[in-house]
């Protein structure tokens, strides 16, 4: 019902001090049955809302509300259609001599690119063939749209149902890097995944070609599935089963916080591998990940261990290769769609510079390398030299590493282990840009608030937002509340001992004062970064880690605009 809006559960101020379990509204278990009987209802953009707010209850926006609708109408459009069928289904994937059953979009991994000018309206029906009863759906990543179309079930839609499909539709104003994948479970980190590139028509930068590079960590199909990964890192480390004893004294493992368990001696060091079973009766850790450790992280790198490591699908053994003249200036546009891995990356034997960060503009900077989180974009421009160079993306903390080839003339190419000099260099991440002048939000006091303690620990895998953990059984409980008009300052408070990339649906922040305009930011331990950003895209907006694990344990809420 378009226009109307829904009540919920929810406090003004939301704290690390408000920790208790709420109980679910009357209002909150109608909406979840009202979504859940519109399982079926293929192609339907629209998100019911159930009743009137009560006087304790603040009224919000809905998805499909009039404010959203209202806001479409404002964007930036062209009048011209894009229409896309995206398929997802399993398939069997060549990854370069290694074979992977998983999902992916249209039989490939990365998904066929989608490229659209800045204005244009994506009209893209998805097709769910998965397996079993699997439901899905499909969330614009980084992209200012309408709320009832950024594909997160039980929160802006229903969920698309095996066998059936469903339609969105939507103006893609702003032009930039962008990506798409699931909001559904860990489909994230199978094969579920491509670029949207939404171009400028009024480009400012001068080049002569670009190439689209997506880093990806991979397990699915290989050493089991994601949903398996999950199942094993929800027992934590308290139920390891480690080969060793475990009764002497207290201990910690590398590049892990244990956070208070008393976990005893590990008998096992960072370059130790432990067993894919377990015969004691404790976990076994064919996926869980030891001693991966990155002072550029600030300390722990990463929850799981992947066979291998992508760009744009393929392994080091047999990688992607970009073929280009010497002399020629190429944009590189960098994807990170892993699912727990940040990229250093670095392309042999030469310098880039940075034009942009998740889709827009910042001042430009030279650099050797880069530090990419899950989910950041980059773009780059290079200059190709004379040869045939590696270009390396190294799996910070895990002594792996991603690689394809630039090749502008003959002769042979790089081994699949080689590091070139370049990631050892000068390093670049989004912490240190600015904004370009044009993309640059006004000087303004903050109308609002709001502080987002990221908690949890790899002892216990209880990775949460101000201590509790998101329900998206009862997604509407505690919002972060926002009226259309405000100037709004997130404050990412990191109190564990692992570094989250912070994901913020349907807008794009600026850090700190003057800093990169963004939509995803990393978050070192212990540290605070404070984002900003113009409430002026109404709706209910997922706030999220997305380190896809941390993210389906519960590091996730809900920015809800006041109706």
């Amino acid at each position: 019902m378009p226009g109307t809006v829904r009540s919920h559960g929810v406090t003004p101020v939301r704290d690390a001090a408000h920790s208790e379990k709420r109980t679910p509204t009357v209002n909150s278990i109608n909406r979840r049955s009202l979504l859940l009987a519109g399982l079926g209802a293929a192609g339907s953009g629209a998100l019911a809302a159930c009743s009137s707010a009560s006087s304790n209850n603040p009224a919000l926006v809905s998805p499909s509300g009039s404010a959203v609708t209202s806001a479409e109408k404002k964007r930036r459009g062209t009048g011209t259609e894009r229409k896309v069928t995206l398929t997802a289904a399993p398939v069997t994937l060549d990854l370069g001599g290694v074979k992977a059953r998983t999902w992916a979009y249209g039989g490939q991994a990365p998904g066929k690119e989608i490229r659209i000018s800045a204005g244009d309206t994506l009209v893209t029906e998805l097709s769910n063939q998965l397996p079993g009863k699997t439901a899905t759906s499909v969330h614009w990543h980084g992209l200012a749209l309408r709320d009832d179309m950024d594909g997160v079930p039980m929160v802006t839609q229903p969920a698309v149902r095996a066998g059936s499909t469903f339609t969105y539709r939507f103006v893609a104003a702003d032009p930039g890097t962008y990506w798409f994948h699931p909001h559904s479970g860990v489909q994230l980190d199978r094969g579920l995944y491509a670029p949207l590139i939404v171009e400028d028509p009024r480009e400012p930068l001068s080049y002569d070609d670009e190439w689209v590079i997506v880093l990806d960590d991979w397990l699915d199909g290989v050493t089991g599935t994601p949903d398996e990964a999950l199942a094993e890192l929800r027992q934590g480390m308290g139920g390891m089963d480690m080969g060793g004893d475990t009764s002497s004294s207290s201990g910690s493992m590398p590049g892990h916080d244990m956070s208070g368990h008393d976990m005893g001696d590990m008998g096992m060091g960072a370059s130790a591998s432990p067993s894919a079973s377990s015969s004691g009766g404790g976990m076994s850790m064919r996926f869980m990940l030891m001693g991966a450790t990155s002072d550029l992280l600030g300390g722990d790198a990463g929850d799981v261990k992947y066979p291998y490591h992508l760009i744009n699908g393929r392994v080091p053994a047999d990688p992607d290769v970009y073929t280009g003249k010497p002399g020629r200036r190429v944009r590189l546009r960098f994807i990170n769609a892993g699912g727990d891995t940040a990229y250093r990356v670095a392309l042999g034997g030469h310098r880039m510079t940075v034009t942009h960060t998740d889709g827009y503009p910042v001042k430009h900077r030279q650099t050797d390398a880069l530090l990419i989180g899950m989910g950041e974009r980059y773009d780059v421009l290079v200059t190709l030299g004379d040869g045939v160079f590696p270009l390396v993306a190294l799996a910070e903390g895990k002594n792996a590493t991603a690689m394809a080839l630039v090749r502008t003339a003959s002769g042979s190419a790089s081994s699949a282990t080689v590091r070139p000099k370049e990631l050892d260099g000068s390093l670049l991440s989004a912490s240190v840009l600015k904004a370009a002048d044009d993309v640059r939000l006004s000087a303004k006091k903050a109308d609002v608030v709001h502080r987002v303690e990221l908690t949890g620990s790899m002892g216990r895998y209880d990775w949460a937002i101000n201590g509790r953990k998101f329900d998206m059984e009862n997604p509407d409980a505690d919002p972060f509340l926002v009226e259309e008009g405000q100037r709004v300052r997130l404050d990412f408070v990191n109190t564990t001992q692992m570094w989250h990339p912070m994901h913020l649906h349907g807008h794009t922040f600026q850090l700190g004062d003057g800093g990169a305009r963004k939509d995803t930011t990393i978050v070192l331990p212990k540290k605070t970064v404070s984002a900003v950003f113009d409430a002026d895209n109404p709706g209910q907006w997922m706030l999220h880690c997305h380190n896809v694990y941390h993210g389906e344990v519960g590091m996730m809420a809900v920015v809800a605009y006041r109706a």
